[in-house]
């Protein structure tokens, strides 16, 4: 293998992936827009988990102690039987009736409603005795802090399957690398060149994207940068040879763009990037596991929530690095230039 080949190929196809304004400002500004919105969705006021009707009232000494509990908002209501409606369809978790004698509706098939009865029951009854309080303080974790790092991977996924995947079947298909293949370089070589390419992209792009949201944001990074780096590192390559082996023989760019959306839906929704899979069905999970990008996401966001070192991220790594090796493998051996 020669290595003056293989940069001179990774020179050529960065300056390509540079020249594309389009393409370069798709990459860097798209991600930041992404956290931007998010940030600016979730981050309203404190919102209630609970809403409770309230019929009737009391002033003065006689308000009653439930009325004060936090989280919940109570919404007056005038009118019984319309409240009551309101539970049977959920639109109210818990009705009260504060006129004598004192009641309460709750809807039984409502999970908000079993939390409410419960907090309602326990502040009518003897406070528990034998309990101490212990409090707890720390900085709470936003929405966008949670996803942050699931965005990151995200635009790692996206870039490495198409700017590797989809490229070369366009090389293939004008014809680029059949003219690639009348030179001294070799398959290998090429498929090398791709992947180094790649990579100084993704991660240049990776660190402006981290950089300039974390100055508009403040994100909690409590783990290392070095692990975190490897991390995506890891997942790029992949991500990368997963590219590489959907465009080994692939000749159109339709086929090509079909067989990775497949593959990148899948990785989308169930990698936890926007929400977390536990408690869902456990066939999700057992597929979510089996998926390079959920091991990427899970990893990056135990690194700079959760201050996870590189020993505690050492099995997510060694995943995404097997899998990478093997998909590379069957790449090169599927590997045609026409």
């Amino acid at each position: 293998m020669s290595l003056k080949r293989v940069l001179a190929v990774v020179a050529a196809r960065n300056r390509e992936f540079y020249r594309d304004k389009a393409g370069l400002g798709w990459n860097i500004f798209m991600p930041v827009v992404m956290v931007l919105g998010f940030a600016f969705i979730f981050s309203g006021p404190e919102t209630d988990l609970f809403k409770v009707g309230v019929i009737g009232g009391t002033v003065g000494d006689q308000r009653p102690a439930f009325l004060d509990t936090r989280h919940i908002r109570f919404v007056p209501q005038l009118d019984e039987a319309e409240a009551i409606e309101k539970v049977r369809y959920h639109r109210v978790d818990l009705l009260l009736d504060l006129r004598e004698p004192k009641r309460y509706w709750v809807n039984e098939s409502s999970p908000n409603g079993y939390m409410v009865e419960r907090l309602l029951l326990q502040a009518y009854s003897e406070p528990p005795v034998g309990l101490k309080r212990e409090p707890v303080s720390g900085r709470p974790v936003r929405y966008v802090d949670w996803v942050l790092p699931g965005v990151l991977a995200l635009n790692v996924m996206f870039s490495s399957l198409w700017g590797v995947g989809w490229v070369i079947v366009r090389y293939r298909k004008n014809g680029v690398l059949r003219r690639l293949r009348a030179t001294p370089l070799s398959a290998g070589e090429f498929l090398v060149a791709q992947i180094i390419s790649r990579l100084l992209v993704v991660t240049g792009v990776t660190v402006l994207v981290f950089a300039g949201t974390n100055a508009l944001l403040d994100f909690p990074m409590r783990g290392s940068y070095v692990a975190l780096a490897l991390v995506f590192l890891a997942g790029a390559i992949s991500l990368i040879s997963l590219g590489l082996a959907v465009s080994a023989r692939v000749r159109s760019e339709e086929l090509a763009d079909g067989l990775l959306n497949l593959l990148s839906w899948p990785m989308m929704i169930l990698s936890g990037v926007w929400f977390s899979l536990e408690g869902t069905n456990i066939w999700a999970q057992r597929i979510a596991e089996i998926l390079p990008l959920t091991h990427m996401v899970d990893a990056a966001r135990r690194i700079m929530l959760d201050g996870a070192g590189l020993t505690e991220v050492g099995f997510e790594i060694g995943i995404l690095l097997a899998l990478g090796l093997v998909l590379l493998t069957l790449s090169s051996r599927a590997f045609r230039w026409q």
